[in-house]
């Protein structure tokens, strides 16, 4: 890919069970780390859901690192900097998943911090999506999750998924690997995950939505 292009990563640590309160306390702690990371245009670290896909049970376990990088040439120092080292000394193990940004639409505190920089041809596809939910619809958002984790898990083509988020039941995201696009369409608009995208449309449901496709790259180096 082109080296001058943004390039988005992110990582899933695995910590002991004596590292897991250390790790819970960095998602603020370590925001200072994050911002002063050179070259590093957006950057949240956000717990994950146990469950499939999404989940309200918290996996606090494993912790996700996502980064967006100004370049190819600032993401190729990502595992020499102090913000991946004070994680992965701590870490049992870590998984770090590169991609480059097809389409993007919505925001994320405001603003879109994915620009499109790749074109997807074929093969796998890499998708984030991410909603806050309004205060008053959280009862209704919370009944709907059974369904739509029980609807992911049937779907066609899924590789991976993990929920993530800053907090829970309230701003909620998703990581998901999908082996084709199409595969991918089938499940968000010909499933029962679409009658619940509906509902959330026409009730409004969300304050703030993200929704932005990737596909995978190489480690930038």
């Amino acid at each position: 890919m082109d080296q001058s292009k943004q390039v988005t990563s992110i990582s899933f640590f695995r910590y002991p069970k004596n590292r897991r309160w250390w790790a819970f306390n960095q998602m603020q702690l370590a925001q200072k780390a994050l911002q002063q990371t050179e070259g590093t245009l957006f950057g949240k670290l956000m717990g994950t859901g146990g469950g499939f896909g999404f989940s309200l049970k918290p996996d606090f376990r494993t912790y996700a690192l996502l980064t967006v990088w100004k370049n190819a040439s600032y993401a190729a120092h990502y595992y020499t900097s102090e913000l991946f080292k004070r994680f992965d000394r701590q870490a049992e193990s870590q998984t770090t998943h590169w991609m480059a940004c097809v389409q993007s639409h919505g925001s994320w505190g405001g603003k879109n911090p994915f620009t499109a920089s790749a074109e997807y041809k074929q093969g796998p596809l890499m998708v984030i999506t991410r909603a806050r939910v309004r205060w008053q619809k959280i009862p209704e958002f919370l009944l709907q999750v059974p369904d739509a984790s029980r609807s992911a898990e049937k779907a066609k083509g899924l590789i991976y998924t993990k929920g993530i988020g800053e907090w829970p039941a309230i701003e909620q995201a998703t990581f998901s690997i999908w082996s084709s696009e199409a595969e991918m369409r089938t499940y968000a608009y010909r499933t029962a995950h679409q009658q619940i995208i509906r509902r959330v449309k026409k009730e409004r449901w969300y304050k703030e939505e993200l929704f932005a496709r990737f596909v995978p790259i190489e480690d930038p180096f």
